[in-house]
């Protein structure tokens, strides 16, 4: 019967059309830094798609209060408003890209209702009612779900995941608007493959296999092997390469000496141009003090690979990268490479 079941999935993911006409280059745009300075910082023209992070419901269910957010931090301890999101939309859209707001996050602010109460049974209608008036009203091209790790796990046990998924899915594409994710490739981080035929862009976080208290001591946080891997575990999975994204960080982890968070823009800042073009400062071994990410010709090599191989990419996160814009600038560029290669 599992075996049944997975070809009927693969069967209807492949059945739903690619609805980008050309490999998607997914960016998230981090809202709760501070919105305002964030996008006046971002050059939105080298994206495809700008997901506005992050969006949660009230403890009610409600996606607005008044004429704000009720849950979106835009930093300050102020929440994102009716005249921020107008002002996304509009740069989004003359920059030619596509505008959608992302829900949840890796880590769900306080002000946020509980997602596996609020996509029961009980509580689903309203939340979907609530995020369609919003993308309704202010242009918007869709939704991107970014619920990770323990909280999509336990709504997938639920039995509430792929429900809400398919009936927010059913009603976006109604109005010919996108629906997609993100998710982890590992057991337990996996979005479900029954919602798989519902996205229309499945972006892969191959990234943080070591962090501040997880992973392997020494390790490298995102590896071009650990890339390699992801892509061929979702086209193994039977998604069509065109709607797969491959997850990029422009950013990196520090231990020992260094700081815990780093931006590939303050690594080159901090570190010289030329550390921007290697995948670590100092020494990456258990109990050394280093500093893991990835530099220009790692992110140029992986966006190769998603071409050649049919993919996108999606980057976290648009505010992270070098001054004017150089590593989307790589990317976008070595993604075209792929793409020619391939063909």
């Amino acid at each position: 019967m599992r075996v049944v079941a997975a070809i009927a999935v693969a069967l209807m993911i492949a059945a739903r059309p690619v609805q980008a006409a050309s490999r998607a280059v997914i960016g998230y745009l981090p809202a709760f830094k501070g919105f305002s300075d964030v996008l006046q910082r971002a050059d939105l023209r080298n994206y495809t798609h700008i997901n506005l992070a992050f969006v949660n419901p009230a403890p009610s269910g409600e996606i607005m209060s008044g004429s704000a957010f009720a849950c979106a931090p835009a930093g300050g301890g102020v929440m994102l408003t009716e005249g921020d999101i107008q002002q996304f939309v509009r740069q989004a859209h003359h920059a030619k890209a596509k505008a959608l707001i992302s829900l949840g996050g890796g880590t769900i602010p306080a002000c946020s209702g509980e997602w596996a109460a609020l996509a029961g049974s009980d509580d689903r209608a309203k939340v979907i009612a609530g995020l369609l008036a919003f993308v309704d009203k202010y242009d918007l091209d869709g939704i991107d779900v970014d619920l990770e790790g323990d909280l999509m796990t336990r709504m997938d046990r639920d039995g509430n995941y792929t429900p809400f998924v398919q009936e927010l899915g059913a009603a976006l594409h109604s109005r010919s608007k996108l629906l997609t994710c993100a998710t982890a490739s590992y057991v337990g981080g996996m979005v479900p493959d029954a919602s798989l035929p519902s996205f229309d862009l499945i972006g892969i976080m191959s990234y943080d296999a070591i962090g501040p208290t997880w992973g392997t001591p020494g390790d490298e946080h995102a590896s071009y092997e650990r890339a390699e891997k992801d892509l061929a575990l979702w086209l193994g999975k039977g998604v069509p390469a065109g709607r797969l994204a491959l997850g990029l960080p422009f950013y990196g982890h520090g231990f020992g000496q260094y700081r815990a968070s780093w931006a590939l823009r303050d690594v080159a800042t901090e570190f010289g141009e030329e550390a921007a073009k290697s995948d670590v400062v100092g020494q990456r071994c258990p109990g050394c003090g280093y500093i893991t990410f990835n530099g220009l010709p790692t992110l140029e090599r992986k966006a190769r690979l998603a071409g050649a191989w049919g993919a996108g990419v999606m980057v976290w996160e648009i505010d992270q990268d070098l001054p004017d814009s150089r590593a989307i600038k790589s990317v976008r560029a070595a993604l075209k490479q792929g793409l020619h290669d391939a063909h």
